[in-house]
């Protein structure tokens, strides 16, 4: 008899906050999908990674596995990097059918969970300031796939205006830009009384709290201007919902990527040269490296997304505008 069993793919980190988040968001998702065995596991820089997860589903007798990817966009990790490892390990086991789910991507419950994270910084905030004399600033975390850091445009748009605020801005975290500095720096000069600032990524880490450290920066040579610091999704019930309808979609076929705008596949402006690209994962040397001290010390490797896009390591495609003014290095403590 067949056992279907789900596999959560990770991406990673080296912050072991971040990794202790992921897992209670696997465990959100056992909550959710109780007639199947759910094992998880990393892209990167921590343990078990993806392999590890689907080795003991195949070893409990499961035939089938359907994975899903625990990102919020689809950029190179989603549609190359963990294809390219789920690929090989079929490859290896052709006894074991794998599917592929899509990436959470812009939903709903998405949306739901993002506002009550905004509502719940709000809720502690000046209460004195109206709705239309705040600017809403939404960083992502930021690809070289114009199609990833567009759906974070988008994300900030129907928050602006189903929270009616006075303006909404979007910046990112590394390798496109604007990055968060000059963002907000660009946002206070725009007159609004508060900047909400909200970083629309599922785990903490180094990026998530350089956010923070930056929106610091800019609001102490603002004191004139509120800065209120929204949480980030993390293991929010709506973010649980969507994780486990991601595998229902592949169950009933209605798992459909959004290939439209992918650069692999159409010519986008300015990535013409990546249509057909192989898809091969770029993460091997990182893989399961480890978290904290012990990552450092192994790997003296930031991996916050610069991902050498400009300095062409890991063999990623360079990212075309990688000499703007603005951005795309990924946030560093040595970038003031």
């Amino acid at each position: 008899m067949s056992k279907t069993g789900v596999m959560v793919c990770g991406h990673g980190s080296r912050d072991e906050q971040a990794v202790g988040e992921f897992d209670s968001v696997a465990r959100g998702i056992r909550e959710r999908l109780p007639h199947y065995e759910v094992e998880s596991g990393f892209l990167e820089f921590a343990r078990p990674v993806i392999r590890d997860g689907l080795d003991r589903l195949r070893s409990r007798g499961h035939t089938r596995i359907l994975a899903v990817p625990g990102m919020l966009f689809a950029a190179g990790h989603a549609k190359n990097d963990i294809p390219s490892v789920l690929n090989t390990y079929q490859a290896q086991y052709p006894e074991v059918a794998i599917d592929y789910g899509r990436e959470l991507a812009i939903d709903s419950k998405l949306l739901g969970a993002a506002a009550a994270r905004i509502e719940e910084a709000l809720s502690e905030a000046d209460d004195t300031v109206p709705r239309h004399e705040t600017l809403l600033m939404v960083v992502g975390r930021g690809a070289s796939d114009p199609d990833a850091n567009s759906n974070v445009a988008k994300v900030m748009r129907m928050l602006w205006e189903g929270f009616g605020f006075g303006w909404g801005e979007t910046c990112y975290s590394g390798v496109t830009f604007p990055l968060v500095q000059p963002g907000l720096e660009h946002a206070a000069r725009l007159g609004y009384r508060r900047i909400v600032v909200f970083p629309y990524f599922l785990f903490t880490g180094v990026l998530v709290k350089r956010i923070y450290e930056h929106t610091d920066r800019v609001a102490a040579a603002h004191p004139e201007i509120e800065f209120v610091k929204a949480p980030y999704l993390k293991d929010h019930p709506l973010v649980l919902d969507s994780f486990a309808e991601r595998v229902d979609e592949m169950l009933t076929g209605e798992n459909l990527m959004n290939c439209k705008l992918c650069k692999y596949r159409e010519q986008i402006i300015g990535f013409e040269a990546e249509v057909g690209l192989p898809q091969a994962s770029h993460h091997h040397h990182v893989e399961g490296v480890g978290t904290g001290s012990a990552h450092e010390q192994a790997h003296d490797h930031d991996h916050s997304h610069d991902h050498g896009h400009h300095h062409h390591a890991h063999g990623h495609h360079p990212y075309p505008h990688a000499d703007h003014p603005l951005g795309p290095r990924t946030l560093k403590k040595s970038h003031a």
